[in-house]
């Protein structure tokens, strides 16, 4: 069978919707043929078969059921009923599981639960098979553990061949992995070699039990809408998430899993680079990402000495700067402090937003926060709205007040 799309001319009734939604431009609303004029709709859709991409978009579109459209899905994918499961690489360095991780876990888990299904970790490295029961703790019902001094350092070739191997020998219909630059380094690789899509930067996740279609939710056209992207041909679906857009899941000491040695053949694993070494950056004294406690400055700030006197602040509260990215791009503060979508992903007890009106690009990269203050002039802005304490105001005269409080309070 081939594709294969065609109008229903009695149902069509020359609307253009379907016109409008395609994509591709292989859809025009063309006058009937003479001797169709007798029809009660003197227009109808035209489909360019050598345009068209048989993405289904007009077929949804339609109102009144008059595009036909059928898929040969052999073309496309593979049979999904032989995928089964959930799968996290379990990404370490040093012996020291990403925080990523835990996050995965998190959703993985509510994830396998609404398809029945399991949920696995595949732990690599050298000498670090001391970790799986970790993992097993926070929720991981199978722990595949791929041991060999090969992977003492993370590099590119053996990582992406081992998982490979791994992925297509238990086919998980769902794979995920943090979106650090460990995984957004190698996880293209992997879904390039095993012939699936992979989602970038994921900041939400949800699954559709019916269709066991993983929707993947992530910031698209510079930040500006959110698009929701399906796989429903190919598996795995594999995606790369955020850190800090989901919590970490608890720990349950003593809970039963499964432990599996993963046997790894070295001599089926390339590696065209060598290891030379190890620099940590240590550029950024605080990783505002595992802040607590978190003072943000905006376009309201007006000037860029206005973050000393947030530092002020942040320090005596024991935490960090933050900033938009109106901040950022006015280059008050370097890039490393941005949080937001085109940022850094936080998830502090305290968020204090200063002079930040709230815009959507900046509280998908906060609004897991427990505690958020806002301090604006502007009370209907969406911060201040969203705020659990909003304090409507100019910051210079109500931010030195709060620091004067402070201090006045440790000395008694």
């Amino acid at each position: 069978m081939l594709n294969s799309i065609k109008v229903l001319n009695d149902k069509c009734v020359g609307c253009g919707i379907c016109s409008s939604v395609c994509s591709f431009g292989a859809i025009s609303i063309d006058e009937r043929p003479e001797n169709h004029k007798n029809h009660k709709n003197f227009k109808f859709a035209v489909i360019d078969l050598n345009i068209c991409a048989y993405c289904g978009a007009c077929n949804q579109a339609c109102k009144f059921n008059a595009i036909e459209l059928k898929k040969d899905v052999s073309l496309y994918g593979v049979d999904k009923s032989l995928y089964r499961g959930v799968l996290i690489y379990a990404e370490q360095r040093h012996g020291e599981i990403a925080n990523v991780v835990y996050e995965l876990l998190n959703i993985g888990k509510r994830l396998a639960n609404k398809l029945n299904t399991i949920l696995s970790t595949v732990l690599i490295g050298d000498n670090i098979k001391f970790k799986a029961q970790e993992l097993i703790n926070r929720g991981a019902d199978k722990v595949y553990v791929c041991d060999s001094p090969i992977f003492v350092e993370f590099q590119d070739d053996p990582y992406t061949g081992i998982l490979t191997q791994l992925i297509e020998r238990e086919n998980p219909e769902i794979v995920l992995i943090g979106a650090t630059n460990i995984g957004r380094s190698f996880a293209s690789r992997i879904a390039a070699r095993i012939y699936t899509g992979l989602t970038a930067d994921c900041t939400s996740l949800e699954v559709d039990p019916e269709t066991r279609n993983l929707q993947q939710t992530r910031p698209a056209f510079g930040g500006n809408i959110m698009a929701t992207i399906l796989t429903p041909y190919h598996r795995p679906q594999m995606a790369t998430v955020r850190h800090k857009v989901f919590k970490e899941a608890k720990i349950k000491e003593g809970k039963n899993g499964e432990i599996v040695d993963f046997k790894v053949d070295v001599q089926t694993l390339i590696n065209r680079t060598k290891f030379l070494g190890f620099v940590k950056d240590d550029s950024v004294i605080v990783n505002i990402s595992d802040a607590d406690i978190i003072v943000a400055g905006g376009r309201g700030l007006r000037k860029a000495d206005g973050f000393k006197l947030l530092k002020e602040l942040a320090d005596l509260l024991g935490g960090t700067v933050g900033a938009s990215r109106a901040a950022v791009d006015s280059e008050w503060i370097s890039y490393s402090y941005q949080i937001g979508q085109t940022g850094k992903i936080v998830a502090p007890k305290i968020y204090i937003a200063c002079g930040i009106s709230g815009q959507i690009q900046h509280t998908v990269g906060m609004n897991l926060s427990d505690i958020i203050v806002a301090i604006n002039k502007d009370s209907s802005c969406p911060m201040m709205q969203s705020a659990t304490y909003a304090l409507e105001g100019d910051l210079y005269e109500i931010i030195p007040n709060i620091i004067k409080e402070i201090k006045l309070s440790r000395c008694q």
